[in-house]
């Protein structure tokens, strides 16, 4: 069954919207196109505010207390000057909305390059505790929320607010009795509003957690395909998804429930609070206070702020809901690989024939696995242009060597030198790049044959693509796709055998032509006759160059120039096969069993 995913329940809730200032450092390189959409949204505010004046002046001067004749030509210019004002909101609000959005959808791709960029930086380390599949989500779901924000609710959001401070001045200086009422009212409008957003916050963290759950647990089994498949767990596997949704649901319900409840107690005391300023204004124009058109104005005033206030309090759920998602990605960016360049990086020497590759005492554990040590007191040395073969029983240690020379992990004691040169202070590019690899399970990317093997060393030829896949045999069955080089190969290489796909992963490490080459069951999915071949490839690549080769077939490394069984942690035994075979350890015990089958 699959590996279980992190339980959301145990991540940090609350975020709060002060996490949003992590978006400063993506806003800042855009403050030219935030000025003007600021400029352009204040001018939009600014409109919808004089609207309320024009009107005034339509229902007093065009329409009570001009004469018939002048009425007709106040009338005119009165529309004439609403019509102005609304075309200017149209097209301010036009210009508001071109860069806001702007603004979103480039931040939320700056984001997302950010968190990948700095995700594929990461040790192997961070993935033994976080699923790629959250970070998926977290790539997908969350910027998306991000976006909705950054380019619609924030700007909704200080467009409104810029409205309600401008209605609340206008009924200070018109009607200060009717202002201090709506803000009695205001009041109790805000204060449950607060009450209610710390509650949707919290949901609204947890309902993104559980996404990623689902999420984390489909990226998982969909890459697993075919062992689902033949145990015949499809059923399962979809039960268990299904599990994950429903508490995504139940938890996005939740949150639902408690924004409906916060909009049904908005809409309604906005509602009141408009009925009640009609009304005040209604007694005060009978009373003979006030105009017509100082009611409607003032009415309209009434309209605006409390509609302001209700529609901040909207954008403050989406505000919190933001904030989770940009507290998750922020966490993102602030994991910090302990496998990075160090301050003053020591270049590798030149080399020629091959590197010289030395373990030292070496002592580690997998931090997922802190009580066992997968190596233990490992001292091994390696000369220029040897062939050093790693054997010994699963879990042995030696695939652990290959990512200590990679450097995909530190080790915790003991020194790993290539050239002279301790690993850590040698710059990861500088030392990656003179490391060629063969991993036991190939892997092969959605792109054409000549891209995977291009892989290898981006700026060679195609004729130098094709000169390695010709060395690895697999030139024959490129050939034979539908497009030869340019055929796409799917999703992993679904479009190949096992054993086609390792001779292309073969052919991107000759691309490479590194002068250190590791080799990790290379042959592993080949049958007889190709091993056959890639073997012989692979004893010419091995030329002038030193090789780490990894394998439980011992008849692929009997040539080897030193064989090094390893057995929980440590060096047993090396030597010749035939010296080996002779000593009768551990490798004579392997050896006996596998050539006596």
């Amino acid at each position: 069954m699959p590996a279980a995913q992190p339980n959301a329940s145990e991540r940090p809730r609350g975020a709060n919207p002060r996490a949003l200032s992590g978006l400063l450092p993506f806003l800042r390189p855009y403050r030219g196109r935030i000025a003007l959409a600021v400029l352009f949204m204040v001018l939009a505010a600014v409109a919808t505010l004089v609207l309320p004046v024009a009107l005034k002046s339509l229902i007093d001067e065009g329409l009570v207390a001009a004469g018939p004749g002048d009425r007709l030509m106040a009338l005119r210019e009165h529309f004439g000057a609403l019509f102005a004002v609304g075309a200017a909101l149209g097209l301010f609000s036009a210009g508001r909305f071109y860069f806001v959005t702007w603004i979103g959808e480039r931040v939320t791709a700056d984001l997302r390059d950010a968190v990948y960029a700095h995700m594929v930086r990461q040790s192997p380390e961070f993935f033994e505790t976080t699923a790629s599949g959250e970070v998926l989500s977290r790539l997908t779901t969350d910027t998306t929320l991000v976006q909705s924000v950054v380019g619609s609710s924030l700007s909704m959001g200080l467009r409104n607010t810029v409205m309600g401070i401008g209605a609340l001045g206008m009924l200070v200086v018109t009607n200060p009795y009717v202002m201090t009422q709506v803000l009695g009212i205001l009041v109790l409008v805000v204060l449950p509003a607060l009450f209610f957003g710390r509650r949707v916050r919290k949901l609204s963290r947890a309902s993104q957690d559980r996404v990623a759950d689902s999420s984390a647990i489909a990226g998982e089994v969909l890459n697993a395909i075919p062992v689902v498949q033949a145990y015949g767990q499809e059923r399962r596997e979809a039960e268990r998804f299904a599990a994950a949704t429903e508490a995504a649901f139940d938890t996005a319900r939740r949150r639902t429930r408690v924004r409906a409840a916060l909009v049904a107690f908005l809409i309604s005391a906005t509602f009141g609070a408009l009925l009640w300023g009609l009304y005040q204004g209604t007694q005060a124009v009978l009373r003979g206070d006030i105009t017509a058109g100082h009611l409607g104005q003032t009415v309209l005033y009434v309209i605006v702020l409390v509609s302001s206030v209700a529609v901040l309090s909207e954008v403050y759920g989406d505000l919190l809901r933001a904030a989770g998602a940009t507290e998750r990605l922020m966490e993102l960016l602030a994991a910090r690989s302990p496998v990075a360049d160090p301050p003053a990086p020591v270049a590798l020497p030149p080399t020629r024939g091959g590197s010289r590759v030395a373990l030292q005492d070496v002592r580690f554990h997998y931090p997922s696995r802190p009580a066992q040590a997968a190596l233990d007191g490992v001292s091994l040395q390696v000369e220029p242009g040897e062939t050093v073969a790693l054997v010994g029983p699963s879990g042995a240690g030696k695939t652990t060597v290959l990512q200590l020379l990679l450097r995909f992990y530190d080790a915790q004691a003991g020194r790993v030198t290539i050239d002279g040169v301790d690993v850590r202070q040698a710059s990861l590019a500088d030392l990656r790049s003179r490391i060629g690899i063969v991993p036991q399970d190939s892997v092969v990317f959605s792109a054409s044959a000549m891209d995977n093997i291009r892989y290898g060393r981006p700026e060679a030829t195609d004729q130098e693509v094709i000169a390695a896949a010709k060395a690895a045999f697999a030139h024959d069955f490129i050939l034979a796709l539908p497009e030869g080089y340019a055929s796409v190969l799917g999703e992993r290489g679904v479009r190949l055998s096992g054993g086609q796909r390792q001779r292309l992963a073969i052919a991107r490490a000759l691309l490479k032509n590194p002068p250190l080459l590791l080799l990790d069951e290379a042959t592993s999915a080949l049958d007889a006759e190709s091993e056959r071949m890639v073997q012989a490839a692979l004893e010419s690549a091995m030329a002038d160059r030193t090789t780490l080769v990894i394998a439980h077939r011992l008849s692929t490394v009997q040539k080897a120039d030193r064989i090094v069984v390893l057995e929980a942690g440590r060096v047993v035994e090396q030597g010749s096969h035939a010296d080996l075979v002779a000593r009768g350890g551990l490798y004579a015990r392997l050896a006996a069993m596998q050539f006596n089958a």
